[in-house]
C-alpha cells in the first residue's frame, strides 16, 4: 500500500537531513552548499539603481533643454485714434470689436467749415499770385526808365553847363557894351556942355550944339540899353545856374535808380513769399478738411467711444484700433532661467484660453528687470534688503502665419517654453 503519510518537505539548503531510525549517525547525507539570497539579489539592485541613475539623468538633461514660466501674457501695441480738427460728428461708419483693414474711414465730421477756409486760402493766394505777377513786370520797366532817365540828366547837367558859359560870355559882352556906352554917354554929355557954352558965345552955330545934345541924348538912351542888356545878362547867368542845379539834383535821383531796381526786385521777392505763405495757408487748410475724415492707421478691432452728435476737439481720443496682426508674447522670466536664453531661440506658447500651442522665438531681451521700469523701483541701498529672485521681460515673436485667425488677444495668459539648447 502507498504510504499514505503526508510529503515530507525539501530539505533547505545547508539543512543537515537525520537518517531515519535504524539507520547509523556514520551515513548522514549532507546537502551541497548555496549561497544567501541577499546576495543574489544584490547585482539586480545595483543595476537596478544605475538604470534608474541613467534615466533621471537623460530626463534632466532633456528638461535642461528648455525654460518655460507661466508669468506670460499676450501684448500689442495698441493705436488710440483721435481728432486733429474740432468739430461736429456727422458719421460713426464702425461698431465695437468690427475689424476694419488699414485707411477704412472710421469717423467723419462736419466739413463745410473747412470748405470754406480752404475756398478762402484760394482767394488768397490767386490775389498774391497776381501782386507778385505784376511787380515782376515792373521791375524791367524800372530798370530801363532809370537808365534813360540817368542818361538825360547827365546831358541836362552838360546843357546846363553849357548855357552857364555861355551865359557868363553874354555877361561879359553886355558889361563891355555898358562900359563902351558910358564912355560913348560921358564924351557926348562933355560935348554938349562945350557946344553949349560956344553956343552961348555964339562962336558955333545952334545946329552944331542941336546935333551934339541929340549926340549926348542917343548915348543916354545906349547906356541905359546897355544897362538893360547887362542885367538881363545877369539874369540868364542866375537862370542857367538854377538850371544846373535843377538838372544836378534831377542826375542825382537818376543815380538812385539802380537802388529803385533793387526795391522793386525787393518787393517781388516780398510778393513771392507772399504767394508762398498763401500757398502753405492753402495747403494747410486742405490737411484739415481731409481732416475731417479719421481713418484706421494699421488694421485691426475697433473699441470706439465716439457717437453721432458729439463736438470733438483736437486730440481727443475717440476709438482704439487692436492690431491683432501685431501681437507678441511678453514672458517675465527668473534671473536665473536666462543663463542660457539667447535671441532667435525657438518657443512654442500654449494658450490658457484655447489650449493651443503656437510657435515663435525669441525677439529680444529687456535691458532691465521689470521693477526698473515700474513707478516707484525698489531702492536696496535703505538697509532692508531682502535678495528676491527677479524677472525680466523677454519678448517672443510668433513666426509668421501663426495667428492668421486672431486667437490670441492682447491680456491672454499664456505659458512659453524656449528651447535654450
Amino acid at each position: 500500500m502507498a504510504d499514505d503519510s503526508p510529503p515530507r518537505p525539501a530539505p533547505e539548503e545547508n539543512e543537515v537531513r537525520s537518517a531515519p531510525a535504524g539507520e547509523s549517525e556514520s551515513v548522514l547525507s549532507v546537502t551541497p552548499h548555496r549561497p544567501p539570497r541577499s546576495k543574489r539579489t544584490r547585482p539586480l539592485i545595483v543595476v537596478g539603481a544605475l538604470v534608474v541613475l541613467v534615466g533621471a539623468l537623460l530626463v534632466w538633461r532633456h528638461l535642461a533643454r528648455f525654460e518655460s514660466t507661466d508669468d506670460a501674457q499676450v501684448d500689442v501695441h495698441l493705436y488710440p485714434v483721435s481728432a486733429r480738427v474740432s468739430g461736429y460728428v456727422l458719421k460713426v461708419n464702425v461698431d465695437d470689436n468690427q475689424y476694419v483693414p488699414q485707411g477704412t474711414v472710421l469717423v467723419e465730421i462736419d466739413p463745410k467749415d473747412y470748405e470754406l477756409a480752404v475756398a478762402r486760402a484760394q482767394a488768397d493766394l490767386a490775389n498774391a499770385e497776381a501782386t507778385a505777377q505784376s511787380l515782376k513786370i515792373t521791375v524791367p520797366i524800372t530798370s530801363v526808365n532809370t537808365t534813360s532817365q540817368l542818361q538825360s540828366t547827365a546831358s541836362d547837367v552838360e546843357a546846363a553847363n553849357a548855357g552857364i558859359i555861355a551865359a557868363e560870355k553874354q555877361l561879359t559882352a553886355a558889361h563891355a557894351q555898358l562900359e563902351e556906352a558910358e564912355a560913348t554917354d560921358v564924351r557926348a554929355q562933355n560935348d554938349q556942355q562945350r557946344y553949349k557954352v560956344l553956343v552961348d558965345k555964339q562962336e558955333v552955330s545952334n545946329q552944331v550944339y542941336d546935333q551934339a545934345l541929340a549926340t549926348a541924348k542917343a548915348s543916354t538912351a545906349a547906356v541905359a540899353a546897355a544897362r538893360a542888356n547887362e542885367s538881363a545878362a545877369e539874369q540868364s547867368v542866375r537862370q542857367a545856374h538854377s538850371r544846373l542845379a535843377q538838372s544836378q539834383a534831377s542826375h542825382q535821383y537818376a543815380e538812385t535808380g539802380p537802388e529803385q531796381v533793387h526795391s522793386t526786385q525787393a518787393r517781388v521777392q516780398a510778393a513771392i513769399a507772399d504767394v508762398q505763405q498763401k500757398r502753405a495757408a492753402l495747403a494747410q487748410a486742405e490737411l484739415n478738411l481731409s481732416y475731417t475724415k479719421i481713418v484706421a492707421p494699421v488694421s485691426g478691432q475697433v473699441n470706439k467711444t465716439v457717437v453721432v452728435g458729439m463736438n470733438v476737439q483736437p486730440g481727443q481720443q475717440l476709438l482704439t484700433v487692436v492690431p491683432l496682426d501685431q501681437v507678441w508674447i511678453t514672458a517675465n522670466f527668473k534671473e536665473t532661467q536666462l543663463k542660457h536664453m539667447r535671441v532667435g531661440q525657438k518657443a512654442e506658447i500654449d494658450v490658457d484660453a484655447s489650449g493651443q500651442t503656437f510657435k515663435g522665438h525669441v525677439d529680444s531681451i529687456a535691458g532691465a528687470t521689470g521693477p526698473v521700469f515700474s513707478l516707484l523701483p525698489p531702492e536696496n541701498a535703505t538697509g532692508n534688503y531682502v535678495k528676491i529672485v527677479q524677472r525680466i521681460p523677454v519678448k517672443i515673436v510668433l513666426e509668421p502665419g501663426q495667428n492668421h485667425d486672431h486667437q490670441l488677444r492682447p491680456g491672454m495668459n499664456v505659458v512659453p517654453t524656449v528651447t535654450v539648447q
